[in-house]
């Protein structure tokens, strides 16, 4: 099958593969530069970004807004002239600061779920915009919404189905239907969107799921202009994340993968490990508060998923969430970008 580039806007991807944005700190300046580098689109995640910061304990928003930047920046260094996005979630604390950061640090796309991003036109300057969407009908509401008050569509819409990683657009029966009895067929809902997307001339990613080439083709011939991909970035070379985070998933078995009820209050998708054995025994690992997702209530919650997803993206995966896909078994090696995004060319 012959791939075509990806437009979005004057933007122009030679490879129709935009890397997911993975936090906390999995996909960063140095997976977002060498997926732009290589011909497709490099996503950083801007999910407490700035976990690094000397001072993140005690002013994570701050230290975050700053590593925007710093990331935005680094990024644009290594990607020989590719395209730089962000994911941002709607359900991030202080969220239309972040947008701004963003924006004024340069970045080209800006890719936002976690929510229905509402306000995102209002703060998006000059930036390409592109929301995450499970149904036509969160794809009908945003876009008339958009149209009606800010006179503006999509540059692009991600749709994001049950087979993503971390947080999930699905309640958990939706799931279950969707990937274990499959009683219900995601791809009529992809035909829905499309459908949709194609009466606004904007073009479609899909996510969730994408592992291989011959998963991207399928999309393809669904009318789909490219695919989003993030399972599969985690185990290269380049990807920001701890030889033992990149370990995790190469020793993963498909049984090992499992559905979370995270903390913020969506399901999620996880490696099993011991961390959560010790959260289904009761145990609590809340200690103190870093303003990520403003559904979390600090006085109930089982663990701070801040914490967790730190101690992970770290290493100390006993003591960490370790987010993935539902192909995250499928990891044998380490690769590179390079290697990756020539399979899919």
């Amino acid at each position: 099958m012959k791939i075509n580039e990806l437009r979005i806007g004057n933007l122009c991807a030679r490879i129709p593969v935009i890397q997911g944005g993975m936090g906390v700190g999995v996909s960063l300046s140095g997976l977002a530069g060498a997926v732009a580098a290589a011909g497709g689109v490099g996503v950083i995640s801007t999910a407490q970004i700035g976990y690094r910061e000397p001072e993140f304990d005690s002013s994570p928003i701050a230290c975050n807004l700053r590593a925007i930047k710093k990331e935005i920046a680094r990024a644009r260094e290594l990607a020989k002239g590719g395209i730089i996005g962000v994911n941002i979630m709607v359900a991030t604390k202080k969220y239309e600061e972040y947008v701004k950061a963003a924006v004024a640090a340069g970045v080209d796309l800006i890719i936002s779920g976690a929510g229905l991003p509402m306000t995102l036109p209002e703060f998006s300057g000059k930036a390409k915009i592109a929301p995450i969407v499970s149904s036509r009908k969160s794809l009908s509401v945003i876009s008339k919404y958009w149209m009606k008050k800010y006179s503006r569509k999509p540059d692009l819409v991600v749709i994001e189905g049950p087979e993503a990683g971390g947080h999930l657009g699905f309640n958990r029966e939706e799931i279950e239907e969707y990937t274990v009895s499959k009683t219900k067929d995601y791809d009529e809902e992809i035909h829905a969107i499309i459908d949709l997307a194609d009466e606004l001339e904007v073009p479609v990613a899909v996510a969730g799921g994408v592992y291989t080439r011959a998963d991207m083709e399928h999309y393809l011939e669904m009318g789909a202009k490219g695919v989003q991909m993030a399972t599969r970035f985690v185990t290269t070379e380049e990807c920001d994340a701890s030889p033992a985070y990149k370990q995790a998933y190469i020793d993963a078995k498909k049984e090992d993968i499992v559905l979370v009820k995270s903390p913020v209050g969506m399901p999620g998708r996880a490696i099993h490990n011991a961390f959560l054995d010790k959260v289904a025994a009761g145990e609590r690992f809340m200690k103190g508060c870093r303003q990520c997702i403003s559904t979390c209530d600090p006085a109930t919650t089982p663990y701070c998923i801040t914490e967790a997803l730190v101690n992970a993206v770290k290493g100390r995966l006993d003591e960490g969430l370790i987010f993935c896909g539902s192909n995250a078994w499928r990891a044998e090696k380490i690769e590179t970008v390079a290697d990756i995004m020539e399979e899919f060319s």
